[in-house]
């Protein structure tokens, strides 16, 4: 008998290796795995903690409060809002069940392309289902529902179908690195999922206050180029965000903030954009002074503005 060529052992091992890794990771992390109903429409979402906390997608839940989850092993139960933040599409339900099984965030710092990785969820209805690929990058940004630019979005191969959504994102050794959230239509291969320490902040946050706390300086603004100004000694962005309204009573308002005036810097951060300005109003600029820099029929003035909660 002819022996077996050494390339095809090593091949086979591989591939069974790869299918074994993919098993166990199914296996440990589809249990926590639930289906999110309401009405007629649903999703996914993994419960996180042992005391019935389900992690899921914004547009998922969004304009409801009350759900039907169905967990693993067939039993409904009622889940009810914790928080929801459209912001970056996630929100936060609370079950009430006994011997929930339950799943870990990881550590999405460590996710490198070209690792597996696993979507587990609920497509059409089909309870469970698992895809596989591989990590196609990471650090990406993606727009939410609500207009606002995501960031540290992991991009995938996984196959995402409608259902899918809200549902965990697995590594080879069952770690959560993230909760599904968007494909690309009509692209292939082309799925989006919100990294899991973005999830853990936003959770923490929805299980605390209910909301994610952020600042607003009450200005609608759009992208635009920054002329030049000849002679100038001062390093001036190619581009900034040109006020297009003030709201009434508002810290922009009170700053004397006034339509057409072109927002270049917010205290030492350039601002290239409008993107630019939602990242630096973040929670900790609550009530703190701080200046703009603007450029005012062309003229460079720098305006003090108090940042007021959302």
């Amino acid at each position: 008998m002819a022996a077996t060529p050494l390339r095809q052992t090593n091949d086979d091992e591989l591939l069974d290796a790869y299918s074994t890794a993919v098993v166990h990771a199914v296996e440990t992390i589809a249990p926590a795995v639930v289906r999110v109903e309401r009405g007629r429409g649903g999703g996914s979402g993994v419960i996180f903690t042992p005391d019935g906390f389900v992690l899921t997608n914004s547009h998922v839940v969004h304009g409801a409060h009350q759900f039907t989850v169905t967990l693993s092993d067939g039993r409904e139960t009622r889940g009810d809002l914790v928080g929801d933040d459209p912001h970056t599409d996630l929100a936060v339900l609370r079950i009430d069940a006994s011997s929930l099984p339950w799943a870990s965030l990881g550590d999405s710092r460590r996710v490198r392309v070209g690792q597996i990785a696993i979507a587990i969820g609920n497509p059409f209805g089909f309870h469970h289902s698992a895809t596989a690929g591989i990590v196609s990058g990471v650090g990406r940004s993606l727009r939410a529902g609500s207009g606002r630019l995501m960031d540290d979005i992991i991009q995938t191969d996984a196959a995402l179908n409608p259902g899918n959504s809200g549902g965990p994102l697995v590594t080879s050794r069952a770690e959560v690195i993230g909760v599904n959230t968007a494909t690309i239509l009509p692209a292939q291969g082309l799925c989006f999922a919100v990294a899991s320490n973005t999830a853990r902040f936003v959770a923490g946050r929805l299980m605390s206050d209910g909301r994610v706390r952020r600042s607003y300086i009450g200005v609608g603004g759009q992208n635009v180029s920054v002329p030049r100004t000849p002679g100038s000694s001062h390093v001036t962005p190619s581009t900034g965000v040109l006020v297009s309204s003030v709201e009434s009573g508002s810290p922009a308002s009170h700053a004397g903030l006034a339509q057409g005036d072109i927002i270049i810097a917010f205290g030492h951060t350039p601002i290239t954009g409008v993107d630019d300005l939602h990242r630096v109003l973040t929670a900790e600029r609550i009530g703190v002074p701080i200046g703009l820099t603007i450029l005012r029929s062309g003229a460079r003035q720098h305006v003090p503005v108090v940042p007021k909660e959302v």
